[in-house]
């Protein structure tokens, strides 16, 4: 009978979790999850993102415990934690599913391959999502999303064997630590989600059968927005739920609805969720077949374009990134996404395309400093797609299309009536609708009407967007015509694009 440690890291659920089934099938079965410094001390880390995995662990240790199992809890480093475990529950064998995470947890896995060598315990590392590893070429790659979509997700272990009793009575299991133990403050984001599989699966269900009707026209505002997206992602992102399980939630409903001549909306929004279930793992793939984009631009043409070190900003840089990371910049749609996601820890996914592209064109900020300030906010923080998105939303990756918002008609097509701006910006809850798009162009007597004075109650806009606007495109125009950016280009879509070709086996049909 095989002895096996369970690692758990982004992938914290009983079902559709191959490597518990796998080690579960094999023998004596514990549950490993290691509060690691490396990852907690990470500039993108906040401590609302352990609120929520503490929260997940409370489900999976209560699942767990009543197969029979138990879930230990360390916290140190890896492999120092697996060697002292090693030495108390002589287990053979370290199961795991892959991770597509930052440069520290990748290191980490390299040092506990080392010692899984060198120890002799086999570690086993199973595919959670689309994501190939190794990957050669991008050519094919969709036809292996579906083919790993299309298995059947795994129900969870309903008896798992333990250990025996004089090998693991003497093991501490280890607590659940908060924030303030792990020596981090306290989470202001008092509007997060809840983490747990039970939520998530909630979630989804409440989506596919009552919230998301009108997901496909309403994921763009974050008004209607809040309710008919799917609230999955922070799920998705620590594996409380698995894209599978929701892709096959999704062909059953959508199987149900085929044929309704009332549906047209529900069978067009199951449609394009579906669509971004692929798209989530087609940018996770970036980052595992190039993890240098955590760093470095997409396109090494465009190295140098804006300055990176913060210590060579200039005072008014320095200046505007707090303004914009405070919500205090004068556009009032950017900052009401901001204050939001300092409170809850999410915004829909265009109002996280207008910041990255409000910092990065009307600042002319680096992506690197802002990709680690919105990770802290987003609770749904996932690497593969974090970086790659405020890379092509900066306009770094030589292939996307450059895409400038301009916040001020931003609220006039996504927030008309101002029923999100005034939630979250209450300076702001006088002023009419007609003036939410520029408030600094208020008249006086409008302004001491709405008990708003522009530079007083609520700032003016810290750059003018026609100039920022015309500037930022003469720069990102002059850098892309150059032969060298061209060449570029053409390596990163060879290496990261999206194919649209057929599969073969539909071509022969």
């Amino acid at each position: 009978m095989t002895r096996s440690i369970v690692w758990l890291k982004r992938c914290l659920r009983v079902h559709d979790h191959a490597p518990l089934r796998e080690a579960a099938r094999r023998g004596p079965t514990l549950a490993l999850y290691v509060y690691e410094p490396d990852v907690l001390n990470a500039v993108e880390h906040d401590p609302s993102h352990l609120v929520f995995i503490n929260q997940c662990l409370l489900e999976v240790r209560d699942q767990l415990r009543a197969s029979g199992s138990d879930l230990l809890i360390r916290h140190g480093t890896m492999p120092e934690t697996l060697e002292k475990l090693h030495g108390q529950l002589r287990f053979d064998a370290l199961w795991s599913h892959e991770e597509t995470g930052l440069a520290a947890t990748f290191e980490r896995d390299k040092r506990v391959r080392r010692w899984s060598d060198h120890t002799g315990v086999r570690w086993t590392e199973l595919p959670q999502h689309g994501v190939v590893r190794p990957l050669k070429s991008r050519d094919g790659w969709a036809d292996r999303w579906r083919a790993r979509m299309q298995e059947i997700p795994l129900e969870a272990p309903t008896r798992i064997e333990p250990y025996p009793d004089d090998v693991v009575s003497s093991v501490h299991r280890g607590e659940i630590l908060k924030p303030t133990e792990l020596g981090l403050p306290e989470s202001e984001k008092t509007g997060a989600q809840v983490g747990g599989e039970s939520c998530a699966a909630a979630l989804l269900d409440s989506f596919l059968h009552v919230r998301g009707e009108n997901y496909q026209k309403d994921m763009s505002t974050p008004v209607e927005g809040w309710d008919s997206c799917s609230r999955l992602s922070a799920h998705f992102a620590y594996g409380s739920i698995s894209i599978r399980t929701a892709h096959h939630a999704a062909l059953t409903r959508a199987t149900e609805l085929k044929g309704d001549p009332t549906a047209k909306s529900w069978r067009a929004s199951i449609a394009s969720f579906q669509k971004r279930l692929r798209w989530h793992c087609h940018f996770m793939q970036k980052l595992e077949d190039e993890p240098e984009i955590e760093f470095r631009n997409f396109s090494r043409a465009f190295d140098g374009l804006r300055e990176e070190d913060l210590s060579r900003w200039t005072e008014e840089d320095h200046a505007q990134f707090i303004a914009w990371q405070n919500g205090l910049t004068g556009y009032p749609l950017v900052d009401a996404c901001m204050r939001c996601l300092k409170r809850t820890g999410w915004i829909n996914f265009r109002m996280r395309s207008m910041l990255v592209s409000f910092a990065a064109y009307h600042l002319w900020l680096h992506w690197r400093p802002v990709a680690e300030h919105l990770a802290q906010q987003f609770l749904d923080f996932e690497p593969g797609i974090h970086y790659s998105q405020c890379q092509m939303q900066s306009g770094m990756t030589g292939i996307n299309a450059v895409r400038i918002y301009s916040p001020s008609k931003q609220v006039i097509d996504q927030d008309p009536t101002g029923l999100f701006i005034r939630r979250w910006v209450p300076e702001l809850r006088d002023v009419p609708d007609e003036h939410l798009p520029n408030p600094e162009l208020m008249p006086a007597l409008t302004q001491r009407m709405a008990n708003c004075g522009i530079g007083a109650d609520y700032p003016a806009p810290i750059v003018d967007h026609a100039i920022a606007y015309r500037e930022a495109r003469a720069k990102i125009h002059e850098a892309r015509s150059k032969p060298e950016a061209r060449e570029e280009a053409a390596r990163v879509y060879e290496k990261h694009g999206s194919r649209r070709r057929p599969s073969r086996s539909r071509s022969k049909r």
